[in-house]
Formats: C-alpha cells, structure tokens, sequence
C-alpha cells in the first residue's frame, strides 16, 4: 500500500490494529500458530512501520489517541472563531484611530502574513492543528480586510470579490491541508460562478439564487475537479464530489416543485415533469456511479435525493386523497422495498469482488 497522505498512513495503522486483534483471536480459537520467531518478525515489522508512519504524518495509533485528536479539532476550531471574532471587534474598537494609509497597509499586509504563517506552521508542525488554526484566522482576517477596503474607497460591491476570497481560501487549504478551509473556498467559487452565470443571463449578479440553474455550470465543474490528482490531501476529492452533487440536487429538487422560477421557456407543470425525471435519473446514476467507483460519498449523496424525490412524488400524489394512515404505511412498504434492493445490490458487488479477488 503505497502512502501518499495522512488519510493514507491512518487508514495502515488502523489494518495494522485490526490484523493484531484477527490474529489474536485466531490464535485463541486454534485457527492459527505462529512460533515465536514470526510473531518476533511481525511485531518488529509493525513496530518499524508504525514509527516510520508517526514520523512523517500525525496518526492515531489506538482509541485513546483518536479521542484525544477529536478534542485537539475542536480545540483548534474553537480557538479559530475566538482569535478571529477577537480581530474583528478588535479593528473596529481602534480603527478609526489610525490614518488612511496605515489602514491600507494593516488590511494588505494582514492576509499575506497570515498565508506566509500558515505555510510555516505546515512546513514546521506534522500534526498541522496549529496551521489550520492560522490559516481560519487568516481567511477570516482576509474576508474582513477585503470588506473594509471596499469601504474605505466606496468600491461598488461585485461577484469579483467571490473570486478573490476564493482564491485565498484554496491557497491556505492546499497549504495547511484543512478541509473546512476548502469547503470555504467552494462555497465562494461557487457563488462567483452562479454570480457570473446569472449575469450572463441578464439578471444582476446579487440576484443570481433566485434562478438555481445558475448552480449547475459550478456543479459540472466542481465535480470534474477531482479528477486531478489529490491523493496527498485527506478527503479533499469527497468534498469536491459532495459539493457538486448539492450544487446540482438541490436546484434540480426546488425545480421540480417550482417550475417557474426557471430559464426554460415552457409551462410550469412542463418544466416540473422535466426536473422530477431529471432528479429520479440523475440520483440513480449517481448511485450507480459511486458503486462502480467505490464513492461511498456519491452513493450516499445520491440515495438521500433519491429518497427525497420519491418521498416528494408520494407526497404530491397521494397526501390529499388517501387515508393518512395508509400514506405512512406505503412510505414504510417502499422503504422496505428499497432496504432489499439495496441489499441485493450490495450482495451482488461482494459477490462480484469475491469473484475478482479469486
């Protein structure tokens, strides 16, 4: 197993734990005998590995440091708002206090060091808590300097700014390996693209929500990008996936119940049919897909707007006219129907990777 990532080096020290706890039963149960010299060698192998791993990245060898690494997260996402929301009333107690030009060059210079400490922290500190703590603190800084420029110079507000802040949230991400920070960055790019996508249509770009096609150019494109290499970085691809899937579902599910909100020039109930449809099959595929693929992320995403789009037709077609009893009692039947599908399904992969393994 070749180790690219943290992600990596966890997921080889958790197999080291389960092969430990297998064989110990084995041999409890006389499945398995290993004389004194082999279990010498594997213990000395795993023991090697194990430093080598805790060397490079920052892993959690048992239960107890998992804990603890849950604490330091929250630890360090606690300390990020504080030192962050400490800044923010901070500059504005003292602002006004200082000339225009020490202004400029506090909300310049701020988010440079910021990045330029982020990228230290990375580089000098494997468990990298520290540096994902900078790097909120500096986006957080970064977001709040580009507002008060604006301010300062009575710049008109526009979709630029998504991209700017985009921009620096990617950089401190792939920096600092933090997936908040890249969830951030999403978010803002996709506003400036839904922004773009709906000037281009000819609306103002502050009104670009209220058409929610404008999502589905960010979705295509949030969605292809993982296919570029990002095995160095923990979960970075599923985020990418997970994101991409909302940017699309979600349009795509208000659509079908509110048809006339959309660019197609064609009747409300028309442009409803065509949503309902597009959501039953495209949350299909995707279930597919993430078999296929083994996105466990995308097959997830995909049977949660799956259900919704079922539940939703049920909803419409039945709620009104059929006892309410018997409405809950066919969603309890249906759930039941897809719990064998599914089971089925997955019967049948196992039985397909068995196949492959022998």
């Amino acid at each position: 197993m070749q180790v690219k990532s943290k992600a990596d080096a966890q997921r080889r020290a958790d197999q080291i734990g389960y092969f430990q706890a297998e064989l110990t039963i084995m041999e409890q149960e006389n499945i398995l005998s290993l004389n004194e010299s082999q279990k010498s060698a594997i213990a000395n192998y795993h023991v090697k590995l194990m430093a080598q791993l805790s060397s490079i990245f920052d892993i959690d060898s048992n239960k107890r440091e998992k804990q603890l690494s849950l604490g330091m997260k929250i630890a360090s996402f606690l300390g990020a708002l504080g030192l962050a929301a400490s800044i923010f009333f901070l500059f504005y107690q003292f602002w006004g206090r200082f000339s225009t030009s020490i202004q400029v060059f506090i909300l310049i210079s701020a988010p440079i060091i910021g990045l330029a400490a982020t990228m230290y922290a990375a580089n000098r500190e494997k468990t990298g808590y520290f540096s994902k703590l900078i790097g909120l603190v500096s986006f957080a800084c970064f977001v709040l300097n580009l507002s008060m420029l604006g301010q300062i110079f009575n710049i008109i507000p526009t979709a630029n700014a998504f991209l700017v802040w985009a921009i620096f949230a990617f950089l401190l991400a792939y920096a600092s390996d933090t997936r908040l920070l890249l969830a951030a960055g999403i978010i803002c790019i996709s506003s400036f693209l839904s922004a773009k996508t709906g000037t281009w249509s000819g609306c103002y770009w502050i009104h670009f929500g209220e058409r929610p096609e404008n999502f589905f150019p960010a979705a295509f494109i949030l969605f292809m990008v993982p296919f570029l290499p990002h095995n160095r970085f923990s979960g970075f691809a599923e985020i990418y996936r997970v994101f991409a899937m909302l940017l699309f579902f979600i349009p795509v599910l208000i659509l079908s119940n509110w048809g006339m909100i959309s660019y197609i020039g064609l009747s409300k109930e028309s442009v409803e049919i065509i949503y309902q449809v597009a959501g039953f099959v495209f949350s299909a595929l995707a279930i597919w897909i993430g078999i296929q693929k083994g996105w466990p992320e995308v097959v997830n995403t995909g049977n949660v707007f799956f259900t919704i789009f079922l539940y939703t037709k049920f909803y419409d077609w039945w709620w009104d006219w059929m006892p309410k009893y018997l409405f809950f009692l066919f969603i309890g039947l249906t759930a039941i129907l897809m719990l064998i599908v599914f089971k089925r399904l997955r019967n049948s992969v196992t039985k397909r990777m068995q196949e492959v393994s022998g």
